[in-house]
């Protein structure tokens, strides 16, 4: 009767370490993936684009379509063109209007995505919002601008593209914030 306690005992540490080192992986698991990223320049949407071609290319035009997105965010959010059309190479700015409409401050991401998707690759950001997570005041309403040059040598059947983004809530920014304000007192 003995060993079969033991064993069970050995069993249920075992479990226990085993759910240990999963929460673990499961929490290191951003981190590392954004390393990865950052290391390989693979979906690295924190950084401005690097332009290599500069050159315009004034056969074809690209209609850009805008879209703007909320995901439980207390904001208004839109852009102030919905659409615009630009020669591959030509730099263009669209800009987005956002006010927050709490009683509070409150932080959030953008995060963009594009359609059609294998588009996103020929989209390059020089400035943009999305590149650091936003703080507005309570009331506070802004101008957030997005400059971008479509390379060149995007597909030539690709005659459309859709920006859109999604700006979700960055849950404890205020606290940490606080702390932080604290801490140079």
């Amino acid at each position: 009767m003995r060993d079969v306690a033991a064993e069970n005992q050995r069993i249920l540490k075992r479990l226990l370490v085993g759910v240990v080192a999963m929460f673990g992986f499961g929490f290191l698991l951003v981190p590392m993936y954004e390393k990865i990223c950052e290391v390989t320049g693979i979906n690295n949407i924190l950084q401005p684009d690097r332009i290599v071609n500069t050159q315009v290319d004034t056969s074809r035009t690209v209609m850009v379509e805008f879209d703007a997105n909320l995901h439980g965010l207390p904001w208004s959010f839109k852009p102030r063109e919905t659409v615009m059309r630009v020669h591959p190479g030509e730099l263009a700015t669209v800009v987005y209007e956002v006010a927050n409409t709490r009683d509070v401050p409150v932080t959030g991401q953008a995060i963009p995505s594009y359609g059609p998707q294998h588009a996103g690759r020929y989209f390059l950001k020089m400035e943009c919002f999305c590149f650091a997570q936003q703080q507005l005041d309570a009331g506070e309403v802004r101008e957030m601008p997005v400059a971008f040059v479509i390379d060149p040598s995007l597909p030539r059947d690709v005659t459309t593209i859709t920006l859109s983004y999604t700006f979700f809530e960055v849950e404890g920014r205020q606290a940490q914030l606080g702390r932080q304000g604290d801490d140079a007192s």
